[in-house]
């Protein structure tokens, strides 16, 4: 049984958690704050791609909220071939809003509908690279809540693993780090956050550090 099978058999109950987990004070607290918060909009030249991501929610045991990444696939064309980031992409013509594009890129990446199964509760601030060797995009951070239960599969040969991580273990202490990264002989150093293997940095952590105040 595929993921899609497996949710959609369940969607009675999935729906039933959903509105659970959007009662929990942590999620009505970070919806009220988003609903006040007012998202700055960065400035499009007429080169600029759109892209969104969406920040995934679950309530997992002990009521805990938990973050989903994905490992993006070591790909030759993809500028952040390997990085640690969130499902998303650029937009297509066929989407009718940025908000659209996030929804279906998690659906196309990991086999989560969240238009069905999650729900939007708001969006950040949109970001662009600040290196001239990426390309000229903006991308509009969209942040959802999901039921702990709701099954994804990686789906695209552009993800290489997805993985949730409690929002307690990015706020800690053991958490901050930095990124060194060497480029045209050029040493620089990123703010970033780890957690096991894997690292955070550029627009990823641009997000969850706009992100993780909010859950004060």
């Amino acid at each position: 049984m595929t993921p899609n099978e497996h949710n959609n058999e369940r969607a009675p109950q999935l729906a039933e958690e959903l509105a659970r987990t959007l009662q929990y004070p942590v999620i009505q607290a970070l919806t009220q704050r988003l609903t006040e918060f007012t998202p700055a909009e960065a400035l499009r030249y007429a080169d600029s791609k759109l892209a969104a991501v969406a920040a995934l929610i679950r309530i997992a045991d002990s009521e805990r909220a938990e973050l989903l990444f994905i490992k993006r696939a070591v790909l030759e064309r993809d500028p952040w071939s390997g990085h640690v980031a969130f499902p998303g992409g650029r937009q297509d013509a066929g989407d009718a809003s940025l908000a659209e594009t996030a929804m279906r890129e998690t659906r196309e990446e990991l086999s989560m509908d969240i238009a069905r199964y999650g729900k939007i509760i708001g969006r950040l601030d949109d970001l662009a690279p600040r290196s001239p060797a990426l390309p000229p995009i903006i991308v509009r951070p969209f942040v959802a809540v999901v039921p702990a239960t709701l099954s994804f599969i990686l789906s695209t040969r552009e993800v290489a693993d997805a993985f949730w991580v409690p929002i307690s273990q990015l706020r800690s202490a053991a958490a901050q780090t930095e990124y060194h990264l060497t480029r045209d002989g050029v040493d620089a150093r990123f703010p970033a956050f780890g957690f096991g293997a894997h690292v955070v940095w550029g627009l990823t952590e641009r997000i969850v550090s706009q992100l993780l105040p909010l859950f004060d």
